[in-house]
């Protein structure tokens, strides 16, 4: 007996995540049973140069492929592939509980949102600065009713209606994207919503990777000229790692490269 097609889909893009892709998926399939509704995870491997793709394919997860390193590229890859009508887009360093992925598609199949976020913590040892990192973000997200990156969640139709993540920028197309949804939502009476009774635990990697005066110094930049976002090279914290992390920094192709057979 065939199983019954997915209703919702989990949404992951992974460049160069053969480390840590496979904790996130063995959380997501630890979650799923706590969804009533049938669902599925799709990786979208965003060309990358390790074993992203076989670790993705043996932990059962469908993979499509996206030759341009682009986060918003690789979402919307793996939105296109997916086939649930409400989906839920996970970074590939983000540990999600079963009650969060519970609550996200209820919010969704239930109509009481069109999409949403929830709160933000850090993994590993919390020194002041990312605690307050995730402090200042939690306080953001909620007054202004915006998601985080690590955690999305979207109703099919109006993710399609909106055009997905905005392809025109390489950071913060989660912020657009949500401010879309939101619009979208307003004619609708459906809200934009932020979890606030959980939380997703993403990676602090970055934290160690760069340090803080930069990451606050993009953010404050970005702030004043919103502009730069559709600039690569400002935007490198997003797509650079620094040789200790195990990869070198990636260099965008001229055009997309044919897509892998």
């Amino acid at each position: 007996m065939e199983s019954p097609p997915p209703r919702w889909s989990v949404v992951v893009p992974a460049f160069d995540e053969e480390a840590l892709l496979p904790a996130t998926l063995a959380t997501l399939r630890g979650a799923m049973p706590a969804v009533p509704h049938p669902g599925e995870i799709v990786v979208c491997d965003n060309n990358s140069r390790d074993r992203t793709a076989e670790v993705a394919r043996a932990a059962g997860a469908t993979v499509v492929f996206e030759p341009v390193n682009q986060i918003a590229r690789a979402r919307n890859t793996g939105a296109r592939a997916a086939r649930g009508e409400w989906l839920v887009f996970v970074d590939a360093d983000t540990a999600v509980t079963p009650a969060l992925l519970r609550d996200a598609v209820d919010a969704l199949s239930s109509g009481r949102a069109c999409g949403g976020g929830t709160r933000v913590r850090f993994d590993g040892p919390q020194g002041r600065f990312p605690r307050a990192l995730a402090a200042v973000w939690d306080r953001v997200s909620k007054a202004f009713q915006l998601a985080a990156g690590s955690f999305v969640f979207a109703r099919r139709d109006a993710f399609d209606a909106v055009g997905g993540f905005p392809e025109s920028v390489y950071a913060g197309e989660e912020v657009l994207l949500s401010l879309r949804l939101k619009k979208w939502g307003r004619a609708r009476r459906i809200p934009f919503v932020v979890l606030e009774g959980h939380a997703v635990v993403t990676s602090a990697r970055k934290l160690e990777w760069f340090p803080a005066w930069r990451l606050l110094g993009t953010m404050m930049l970005f702030t004043v000229c919103p502009f730069l976002m559709r600039s690569r090279r400002f935007c490198s914290v997003w797509y650079d790692r620094p040789p200790a992390s195990g990869a070198a920094p990636v260099t965008p192709p001229a055009s997309p490269s044919p897509a892998r057979p």
